[in-house]
């Protein structure tokens, strides 16, 4: 077992060493950038990744396997190959097992060998991404039962699917992940039942809104199962999973996803006595350095983000935060300045063709951040009502009381209606009224939007809501 540094010589050079945990998007979006502001004689760049891929959009997963997105390789933004030609020394299939804070140094084992190493570092980067939750059930690692966070994931799902006689398919949890693979299951040909243990799918609504999204999933076929705890997951002789038990009945399954959701992999910078928050996550400041730690940042899924709206901490595991977070690390280890200020929690998806998308606090957030507020529900179109094509959308908003600020807005609908939720989230990001959104000049014609956008009639509601408010 070698446990050499191999540092010597750089030490001699006074070459700084940035040491990289994680080649997805947050990692070697810092890699990148602070190669970008230093040249590899003044900063030498070393990173890790246990898997098979870097650099690839996690999100796009469930369109994989659906078919939608027919290649692998569509999802991978740039390869090892792409990484290395630009002076990254990017490690594949290559896991940290420790990080030495006081000696300022990362263990690493080769996944192919077996041989462990010491490497130093000046500067180091934590982006160990999210891990699925994988609840601890009898049968949960039977063959045939999948989490799906990684392109290695994907591939294991591809597999079983294709040497799967059966098509049953059970998905366990009804997220974004969960709502995204049922579909993608469909298009598969399998009979799809997803098991919820919330009211409606998709937590990250209210379950008013969620309501809607039940019915779409209905509507494609999908049998839902909602207020259901999953007890054991059942196996036949071969092992292999065979159905997924709750405690009123049970549901044959060829194959089961598990979308239940993800929690920060913070298993190391734990074990180094780095700091997390009440979620799991890391903790950092504006410039993303690991609170407390001049030359450690994290960033992407393993760490928590300041909710904007709210004040508080949260963990939301997005490509999009994760893309800026190694920006701004790259920027600050690359000699340069850059903050992160927050998030306001902005997110899209779809079934089929029904959009949905939500920003800010849900009423359940609201209501945990002690806030006093008004909620309201329109419907409208995404188009002129007469013009072809007009479709319902239905959009909820939430002010608060005393003064009117905007605090969240979820969108369902049909084409058009997901990215009109940026409106919202410019809205929380200024801070803004429900009173001073309705005079926002957003675009018109009739292709496009009634005369009366569809968000702007749910914030001239919420301010009629307020004004009533306080004359009672």
């Amino acid at each position: 077992m070698s446990m050499s540094d191999g540092r010597t010589s750089d030490t001699k050079r006074g070459t700084e060493r940035l040491v990289v945990i994680g080649g997805d998007a947050a990692g070697m979006s810092a890699a990148s950038q602070a190669r970008r502001l230093r040249k590899p004689g003044e900063l030498e760049i070393v990173a890790f990744e246990r898997g098979n891929f870097t650099s690839y959009s996690a999100c796009g997963i469930p369109y994989w396997v659906s078919g939608d997105v027919p290649d692998r390789d569509q999802l991978i933004a740039r390869s090892a190959e792409e990484h290395r030609a630009r002076d990254i020394d990017l490690r594949m299939r290559t896991e940290v097992t420790e990080i030495d804070v006081p000696g300022g140094r990362v263990r690493a084992r080769d996944l192919e060998t077996g041989a462990e190493s010491w490497t130093s570092y000046d500067k180091l980067v934590i982006a160990t991404g999210a891990r699925p939750i994988r609840p601890s059930l009898p049968g949960v690692d039977a063959p045939g039962v999948h989490g799906v966070q990684t392109l290695d994931d994907g591939q294991a799902l591809l597999d079983t699917l294709a040497t799967t006689e059966g098509r049953r398919a059970v998905v366990v949890g009804a997220g974004y992940i969960g709502v995204e693979m049922a579909e993608a299951l469909i298009k598969r040909g399998y009979e799809v039942t997803v098991v919820n243990r919330s009211e409606e799918p998709m937590s990250t609504l209210d379950p008013d809104m969620g309501r809607l999204v039940h019915g779409a999933m209905e509507g494609l076929g999908i049998t839902m199962v909602n207020d259901a705890e999953v007890t054991k997951l059942l196996t036949g002789d071969d092992g292999r999973v065979r159905a997924v038990a709750t405690e009123d009945a049970e549901y044959p399954a060829d194959v089961v996803v598990l979308g239940i959701g993800v929690r920060p992999e913070a298993t190391l910078a734990r074990a180094a006595g780095l700091p997390v928050g009440d979620h799991g996550g890391l903790l950092t400041d504006l410039a993303m350095r690991v609170r407390g730690h001049e030359n450690i940042w994290a960033g992407g899924d393993c760490v928590e983000v300041l909710d904007l709206v709210s004040g508080q901490h949260r963990h939301i595991a997005l490509g999009t935060h994760a893309n800026k977070h190694g920006q701004v690390i790259g920027a600050n280890a690359g000699g340069g300045y850059a903050t992160f200020p927050g998030v306001v929690g902005t997110a899209v998806s779809k079934v089929c063709d029904l959009e949905i998308a939500r920003t800010g606090l849900l009423e359940k957030d609201a209501h945990r951040a002690g806030l006093r507020f008004v909620s309201v529900t329109i419907e409208s179109t995404n188009r002129a009502g007469y013009y072809p094509g007009a479709a319902l959308m239905t959009v909820k908003m939430l002010a608060e009381q005393r003064t009117g600020r905007l605090l969240g807005v979820q969108i369902v609908g049909r084409e058009g209606a997901a990215k009109r939720v940026d409106i919202a989230a410019v809205a929380l990001t200024a801070s803004m009224t429900v009173e001073q959104m309705t005079a926002l000049d957003l675009g018109y014609a009739p292709p496009f939007s009634p005369v009366w956008d569809p968000v702007l009639v749910a914030a001239r509601k919420a301010a009629t809501a307020i004004r009533e408010g306080a004359f009672r």
